[in-house]
């Protein structure tokens, strides 16, 4: 592990991963890495990457010590919901993580599609992330994209970069929302002090999410929910910043939180995009498993 401490003093305003580029023998990518991280600290708190350092600013930076991982592929059933030589539609379930990262080497999604695919994965990711283009959270249920080659990679890639992916979730929220449609328009970026956690901070990325209520039962809502970007926990965050976090949710949610959901009453319901190959738009829909249902049921007394 290396740590560099430095004070900005240079005449003219820099972006933080350019700095950290210029003075650590960094790449941009790997120090905008490093920065989502939560690994660098600019007067004390986390910072998104395209932070605009000034004089005097203080900079402490840990970099990591390099691991080699391997990961292996894994016979776990899959739930696909459509595949081609391009790409594969798949319906993950709840408490699945999606990639291998610290503490998940093992029992991902990206195990399982390893064991299914053999060597017919876009290797655009790197090996921890082969044919992964998008990611849910792991106590979240529903449909993902993964890409077979690097050319349907690249493709599908530039959809979700121009917001052009449909995206449909629904979600149980906390209360009685006061609208039955509305919009969260708030950036997000690494919570300033709670560096495994996502805010709505000033200069974070945009993110824009769209609701719609679809049934209302006093202590819960029911809604749909239409991204236009795809931002960590955005879903959650900005449900959260309205005061109608999600039910279940133990990180954004309250603090007494409903166990028997294991996690967040959050589905990503609906997929659509234009195929790499035909050219066409294809959509997906999942029904809502079981978990929700029968919450839904519980909510509505039954």
């Amino acid at each position: 592990m290396k740590i560099y401490n430095y004070i900005f003093d240079d005449g003219e305003s820099r972006r933080l991963d350019v700095f950290l580029a210029e003075n650590c023998e960094l790449t941009r990518s790997y120090a905008a890495t490093i920065i989502e991280a939560g690994n660098v600290l600019v007067n004390d708190k986390c910072a998104a990457k395209n932070t605009k350092l000034k004089k005097g600013d203080r900079v402490d930076i840990t970099i990591p010590d390099p691991q080699e991982y391997t990961v292996e592929p894994e016979n776990i059933p899959l739930n696909i919901v459509y595949e081609d030589e391009q790409l594969l539609v798949v319906n993950k379930p709840k408490d699945m993580v999606v990639h291998p990262a610290a503490g998940n080497y093992s029992g991902t999604l990206v195990n399982a599609i390893m064991f299914h695919c053999g060597e017919s994965l876009s290797g655009i990711n790197g090996v921890m992330r082969p044919g992964i283009l998008h990611r849910i959270d792991k106590n979240t249920s529903g449909l993902l994209l993964v890409a077979k080659n690097d050319n349907a990679h690249l493709f599908l890639s530039e959809q979700i970069k121009e917001h052009s992916l449909t995206r449909e979730y629904e979600a149980v929220v906390y209360g009685n929302l006061k609208n039955d449609i509305g919009t969260v328009n708030a950036p997000i970026a690494r919570h300033p002090v709670k560096r495994k956690q996502m805010a709505i901070v000033e200069g974070g990325k945009d993110a824009v999410t769209h609701y719609t209520v679809l049934e209302r039962f006093g202590e819960f809502t029911h809604v749909r929910l239409k991204l236009e970007t795809g931002r960590t926990h955005q879903i959650r965050v900005h449900m959260a910043s309205l005061g109608h976090p999600v039910a279940g949710d133990d990180v954004y949610g309250p603090k007494k939180v409903i166990t028997k959901l294991g996690g967040q009453c959050l589905h990503a319901r609906k997929i659509g995009f234009i195929h790499p190959q035909s050219r066409k738009y294809m959509e997906f829909v999942s029904e809502l498993p079981e978990y929700f249902t029968k919450f839904l049921n519980e909510c509505r007394g039954k």
